[in-house]
């Protein structure tokens, strides 16, 4: 049975979307709560997201193993239950220290969330369409990154704080509804008995997972760039007003493309999708470094949604699939810890090097440069691969 569109499949790309679609909103509407109710800074602002960042880049190895301890189901069911506690909290807590100490556990239950989700998506999915399902399931992640900030921004703009934090009690109580209305299958949810006792690394990194996953890391470290200081960028140039429009056009290419990508992986293999996707992306990149209108803008949007709507989905699933059933949550984990990792780096040392030779530099050279080093890790890889007679993970079976 191939069928990708399952309750089961369709329950955790909601929870995936919805858990994202909340941190988007925070990423733009609390800022502004802090320095207009809270009297705060722009340091004051930016601790808010450090916080929270501590909490997912602690909880992620963590997530990992507990995931395929524990039964998944009871697991994703206290999670969610959590998640409205922290977003009840929001109303109450409304000092500097209340909101860096919600926004600290909001981390630690997005690590478990995202990463419960994604592992329970790959389960259900059919093998020979595990390429494109595990793709549309990255697709709900792009699209809460487009979804929640222009979210976030209307809702405290138009009606302020008080409506913006009983917005979020009540976005939580539908992902609660959303995660768990849904029963899994007993293989899924059921962690696998296991002989050894004791802990080891292994427990908390796939071994198995990390080269893809360091790969992958590279993408968004480079792609880091883009959404940390696109707003900074875009108003250097004057275009400030065109971000919503850059995001929304790098949105819907990677909707379109979604399906054709997905295919393409699952029936020719891997480098069919990943070789083109590490081209587009880094032609995108030299765009993006070079604008100067709108239309720039728009163009670089959608040369590099082409690019990473190929290259993002792939190491998910490569990552994913090169660790047994058994340690999918790990293997998840492992990826996303990579992503935390490499997003978190590109914002503080991707700084560094905007200040001091400005952006044009940082995304020419620096991040493109970047991209290409990602794209020759992968090929070197390959090569070892093959030399040692591995088949290519996906595909193989066609």
């Amino acid at each position: 049975m191939n069928k990708l569109w399952t309750p089961e499949f369709l329950s955790m790309g909601g929870c995936n979307f919805l858990v994202f679609m909340s941190q988007y909103i925070m990423i733009a509407a609390l800022p502004i709560f802090i320095m207009d109710d809270l009297q705060g800074g722009e340091l004051e602002a930016g601790m808010a997201m450090t916080f929270f960042q501590i909490g997912t880049v602690v909880c992620r190895p963590l997530a990992g193993r507990l995931i395929d301890s524990v039964n998944k189901r009871s697991l994703l069911f206290v999670t969610t239950l959590c998640f409205g506690l922290v977003m009840l909290g929001f109303n109450f807590f409304q000092t500097l220290t209340g909101i860096y100490s919600l926004r600290l556990l909001h981390g630690v239950i997005f690590a478990l969330a995202t990463t419960a989700a994604a592992a329970m998506a790959a389960m259900v999915l059919p093998v020979a369409r595990k390429g494109e399902g595990i793709g549309y399931f990255a697709l709900t992640t792009n699209l809460a990154m487009v979804v929640g900030p222009l979210l976030g921004l209307v809702i405290i703009g138009s009606w302020g704080a008080e409506a913006f934090f009983l917005f979020m009690v009540i976005l939580a109580v539908f992902t609660f509804w959303v995660a768990n209305h849904r029963r899994l299958p007993d293989h899924v949810i059921l962690p696998v008995k296991k002989t050894r006792r004791g802990i080891s690394i292994h427990d908390f990194i796939e071994r198995k997972s990390v080269v893809m996953s360091s790969i992958g890391g590279l993408v968004f470290f480079a792609y880091g760039g883009v959404l940390t200081f696109i707003p900074l960028y875009a108003k250097s140039l004057g275009l400030q007003q065109e971000t919503s429009m850059f995001f929304a056009v790098f949105a819907a290419v990677i909707v379109l493309t979604r399906p054709v990508v997905g295919r393409i992986f699952d029936a020719k293999g891997p480098d069919y999708t990943i070789y083109p996707g590490f081209l587009c992306f880094a032609l995108g990149m030299l765009l993006f470094g070079q604008i100067s209108t709108m239309t720039g803008l728009l163009l670089s949007a959608a040369v590099l949604g082409c690019g990473f709507g190929a290259l993002s989905p792939a190491f998910q699933t490569l990552a994913i699939q090169s660790a047994p059933l058994s340690r999918s949550g790990v293997a998840t984990a492992t990826y996303f810890w990579s992503l935390d990792i490499s997003v978190g780096l590109a914002a503080g040392l991707l700084g560094l090097v905007a200040a001091g030779y400005g952006y044009t530099f940082m995304y020419s050279v620096i991040c493109t440069g970047v991209i290409a080093v990602a794209a020759g890790c992968y090929f070197a890889w390959n090569k070892y691969q093959q030399k040692i007679g591995n088949c290519p993970i996906a595909g193989a079976s066609k």
